[in-house]
């Protein structure tokens, strides 16, 4: 009999990575979707994958929903990669960022004890958790203590929490990942990786002539997703739960992916790039290095470097915006 998933956060970058993957692990897999009011954006992503993911509408917000749905599942794993993800737009959205991002999280754990109590439970955690704590060797671990600069990175610290709490208090098979940043070709273009990518080559194509950037010297460490979501699916393999980091272990800065996607495109990112202070962050990050040792021991590692993981973005982009005709 396979083993069933259910994903939330199905249709986005992570989870319908996730879902390719399970997929051909044999798994049956279902999923939850916000229903939006452009049908068309909803399963964009996993449009490709034809009636293999059976999705159902819900929100981590709406409880009801998820005691629906789990009940009509009831999972052997679960997934929760729904949340409100962007962290700048979590300054303006600070009371929905804590009520998806912290209670959801609670919420969705908590139909989960209810309804299926002996499931595997996966939270998103992430690496804003940490803030602005670095540990003595520049690297932050599991050990490292977690002082968010973001209303994100709070209410993660809160779902974070939540999962330690329900796996001491009623013996849940319940994990944080703590993952890094990890982009791909299917990341929202108003992430700064895609937005970096997408708009040099409307550039290079004759599209626009500026971009508009934030903090140019925040350094970031940046795999990509296929790679993190195996990092998922392998630590609810394990007979224990826990909680394990997820990065490449390198950092760099958006100035240098700036370099680096601009030049690929033959280009100075001098001559295009504008620093924009309505892109700041009321409270900066300044820098995210992770060391992933414990998850590496269980034999995961990434098979994408940062130039790999960019240069794909860059040729997806290319493919879809043509050159500009004048005249």
């Amino acid at each position: 009999m396979s083993v069933r998933a259910l994903i939330t956060g199905c249709s986005g970058q992570d989870g319908s990575y996730l879902a390719e993957l399970l997929l051909t692990k044999g798994y049956e897999v279902h999923g939850i979707i916000r229903r939006q009011s452009v049908a068309e954006h909803q399963e964009s992503r996993l449009d490709h994958l034809g009636d293999q993911v059976r999705t159902y509408y819900g929100d981590l917000l709406d409880a009801a929903s998820l005691v629906e749905i789990v009940t009509k599942v009831r999972p052997d794993e679960v997934y929760n990669l729904a949340a409100q993800s962007h962290v700048r737009v979590s300054f303006d959205v600070p009371i929905f960022t804590a009520q998806t991002n912290a209670l959801g999280a609670m919420q969705m754990i908590d139909v989960c004890r209810r309804v299926v109590p002996g499931c595997r439970y996966y939270q998103a955690s992430s690496s804003e958790m940490f803030g602005t704590a670095v540990d003595g060797d520049g690297y932050q671990r599991e050990t490292t203590p977690m002082h968010p600069t973001s209303p994100y990175g709070i209410a993660k610290v809160f779902a974070f929490n939540t999962v330690r709490h329900y796996r001491r208090a009623y013996g849940m098979h319940a994990t944080n990942g703590i993952l890094f940043n990890h982009e791909s070709p299917r990341r929202g273009s108003t992430f700064v990786t895609a937005k970096v990518v997408k708009g040099a080559v409307l550039i290079h194509r004759g599209h626009l002539s500026k971009l508009h950037l934030g903090n140019m010297d925040s350094h970031r460490d940046w795999g990509h997703s296929k790679d993190y979501v195996r990092a998922m699916h392998l630590m609810l393999q394990q007979s224990a739960p826990g909680d394990w980091v997820v990065a490449t272990g390198e950092t760099r800065t958006v100035r240098q992916l700036c370099e680096h996607v601009f030049g690929r495109l033959g280009m100075d990112y001098r001559e295009h790039v504008v620093q924009d202070a309505k892109f700041l962050r009321p409270e900066e990050l300044p820098y995210l290095r992770g060391d992933s040792a414990r998850i590496r021991a269980l034999g995961w590692a990434p098979t994408y470097t940062f130039e790999t993981m960019l240069d794909e973005i860059v040729e997806y982009w290319l493919e879809r915006i043509p050159v500009k005709v004048v005249g």
